[in-house]
């Protein structure tokens, strides 16, 4: 069985890591190279950065950031946010990311998906998904879950697949920050329609949740943000339980 990932995600404003609840109320939480660097020494699988106001303000990401992180860390990192072409992705592939995530661009320009496994390989393309549930089920929303769409995220998860997505990075808007667990029912639901892995994001708080992602949710990864800037959950730690409860882990 292949192991399970533990993935930390820093969200860039400004150059800093901001955190967040519910997508608002953000606060700093440190230098994102710095973070990258630690967090790679600790064990993390891979690292996650996303420059969360780069769709809403209409700019690229920062390449500058992205060559500095390339130049500290030994893991893979995935990159997103304002990406809207192939140029976009060549771009942040030379500046030494592994793998870009797209969202906003995606629903807008599905056959985006397409282009990006083309031309640079499924490996390349993460394609993320901010969804709560309303009363019409799980919808999927745009630019940092400021605007709801029509798309709905199991139909739209699995469209993305089909259109030849590496893996899908499912964050819950209702659970993000608030450290209640993730929202398994639908993670199993994403891993049981897919063919492709399921990254876990949004609700950890202790290390049990980590647990019930991987045990209920039937996640691939799991991501996290606060739980490990503040040093509430050290990584080696969270490794050494999961491996405990018998979950397979690269330690």
């Amino acid at each position: 069985m292949l192991a399970k990932r533990i993935i930390p995600c820093l969200d860039i404003k400004n150059g800093q890591t901001v955190k967040g609840t519910n997508f608002v109320n953000l606060r700093e939480a440190g230098d994102p190279v710095e973070l990258g660097e630690l967090y790679s020494s600790q064990g993390a699988d891979e690292l996650v950065y996303l420059d969360i106001t780069a769709s809403h303000e209409g700019r690229k990401t920062f390449t500058d950031l992205v060559k500095r992180i390339a130049a500290c860390i030994s893991i893979p990192f995935t990159v997103g946010g304002g990406i809207h072409e192939l140029s976009d992705v060549d771009r942040l592939l030379n500046a030494g990311a592994d793998k870009v995530s797209v969202n906003s661009a995606a629903i807008r320009t599905p056959q985006l998906i397409d282009e990006i496994a083309r031309n640079f390989g499924s490996q390349v393309c993460v394609v993320a998904i901010d969804a709560r549930q309303t009363a019409k089920g799980w919808k999927c929303y745009l630019n940092g879950g400021r605007v709801e769409t029509e798309k709905t995220l199991f139909d739209w998860a699995h469209e993305a697949n089909e259109r030849g997505a590496g893996e899908i990075l499912f964050t819950s808007m209702d659970h993000d920050g608030v450290k209640n667990g993730y929202a398994n029912e639908a993670l199993a639901t994403l891993s049981s329609r897919l063919t492709i892995p399921v990254i876990a994001s949004g609700g950890a708080g202790c290390k049990q949740h980590f647990k019930d992602a991987f045990t209920e949710g039937k996640a691939d990864a799991a991501l996290a943000a606060s739980v490990f800037h503040f040093g509430e959950i050290p990584i080696p730690e969270l490794k050494a339980y999961l491996l405990h409860e018998g979950i397979n882990v690269r330690i």
